[in-house]
């Protein structure tokens, strides 16, 4: 007996979680994700909010640093280790930091398997918060599990994109994933981010047709993700997520990228 004709079922076009990364990245299947780019809130930024260089992590209405908790340097070998196991053979790994936690971050993530390529620079037009030759850009570490060619090869190592202002603390502009996702993937390729945030990343890749997950330790911040990823398609929020008193005002801010 033939079997009546039905339209195919699309997958979600993001899956979200609320979870610590390593906690999630372990509940993933092996191989499974095409690219993951992400931007921990490294362990640097606490000594900077110390000597007051930075006023992104001060508590006030726009930026709190309640909004994400500071992930410790000694972690980066078990983090990199299930990376690079839920990466698929022949993929790309970026990693957002600064100057400090890159030496870090480069020999645990050579020690598990990747090939390390170079430093791509986020260059923010303008310059920001600092003593010592006051700070204008940011690092993408670049990595590769396998051996995967660019997209287009005319790519510069230097991205222009202005800085977010107002928005969610840390927060990187849409445009600058767009131009990793873009470079390391297919469309309908799966994108994750085990520290996504308000979902910039998350936001770059269901733009431009590709399937995101993620997860964040901060109930807040999947509401915003799950908002602002709303109008691409369907997806999936976990139902028990707390409310978040900042939510709304947050989401204001986040509105419009200068």
């Amino acid at each position: 007996m033939s079997q009546p004709n039905r339209p195919p079922v699309n997958p979600p076009v993001y899956d979200l979680s609320a979870a610590d990364a390593v906690t999630w990245l372990r509940g993933l299947p092996a191989a499974s994700v095409d690219l993951l780019v992400t931007d921990p809130a490294y362990e640097s930024l606490e000594k900077h909010r110390a000597v007051g260089t930075t006023t992104r992590l001060k508590h006030s209405k726009a930026s709190s640093n309640d909004w994400f908790r500071v992930f410790p340097n000694r972690r980066f070998g078990e983090l990199f280790t299930e990376v690079f196991r839920v990466l698929k053979p022949d993929t790309h790994f970026y990693l957002f930091c600064d100057a400090e936690t890159m030496f870090v971050a480069k020999p645990e993530a050579e020690r598990v398997g990747f090939k390390f390529w170079k430093p791509l620079v986020w260059d923010k037009r303008t310059i920001g918060m600092g003593y010592h030759y006051r700070a204008r850009y940011e690092f993408i570490l670049f990595f590769e599990k396998g051996k995967r060619r660019l997209n287009d090869l005319g790519i510069a190592d230097i991205i222009v994109e202005s800085r977010i202002h107002r928005g969610y603390p840390a927060e990187k502009p849409v445009r600058v994933s767009e131009v990793l996702i873009n470079q390391s993937t297919q469309p309908g390729e799966v994108v994750a981010d085990p520290f996504m945030g308000s979902g910039s990343i998350g936001v770059a890749a269901v733009k431009n047709g590709r399937r995101f997950i993620g997860t964040d330790l901060n109930p807040g911040a999947v509401r915003i993700t799950s908002d602002r990823l709303k109008e691409y398609g369907a997806g999936h929020t976990p139902d028990d997520l707390p409310p978040a008193s900042d939510q709304a005002s947050l989401l204001e801010m986040i509105g419009s990228e200068t």
